[in-house]
């Protein structure tokens, strides 16, 4: 991994961008790595677009801004491609990561020109298998671990089982459902 590695989530309001960000940042920071996880607040209300952050390194991050020129973007809702500028500053070299049921050949148009690397994968088909409901953002969060290389998949299923324990202490239930959409998530993203 470079010094950092900068992730910028676009989402919906109720799509679990925002806890997506948060969630990544706790998992690396309890491997040992410098982060920073934080949302853009602005009018936010169910079903209006979100920007949420990453920033992930082996070295402190002095950083304290929005981040404009990301090495990966996550598109947490397709339907921002056509409203959002996702692309917006994203390096060539780094990548962009979109929630659809389309082939990456079919979503390129709606990019504005982006010559890097696209991945898809279909986050709603992967959380109602695993979870019986439409919640993209743990698929989403094992897809950009994968794309961006931020740790080893075992360490991260390791560390995210032990976030589910603490944050779902009271509906044990949906670990193994959030567990399964992870690790189908891992073998999905194209």
């Amino acid at each position: 991994m470079k010094k950092h590695i900068e992730i910028r989530w676009h989402g919906r309001g109720g799509q679990g961008a925002k806890t997506a960000a948060l969630l990544l940042a706790d998992v690396a920071w309890s491997t040992g790595m410098y982060v920073q996880g934080f949302p853009e607040y602005g009018p936010e209300r169910m079903g209006a677009p979100i920007t949420a952050y990453n920033r992930i390194g082996d070295t402190e991050i002095r950083a304290h801004s929005n981040i404009y020129n990301p090495d990966y973007v996550v598109v947490v809702d397709e339907t921002l491609l056509h409203s959002v500028d996702v692309t917006n500053g994203l390096s060539e070299d780094g990548a962009i990561v979109i929630n659809t049921e389309h082939s990456k050949e079919e979503i390129i148009s709606l990019l504005r020109g982006y010559k890097g690397k696209v991945y898809t994968i279909d986050a709603r088909k992967i959380s109602i298998e695993a979870l019986g409901k439409y919640f993209p953002n743990s698929p989403m969060l094992a897809a950009i671990v994968k794309v961006a290389n931020i740790m080893d998949q075992n360490e991260f299923l390791s560390q995210m089982e032990e976030s589910y324990k603490h944050k779902f202490a009271k509906k044990p239930e949906v670990i193994e459902g959030n567990m399964k959409a992870l690790r189908m998530a891992f073998e999905e993203v194209q």
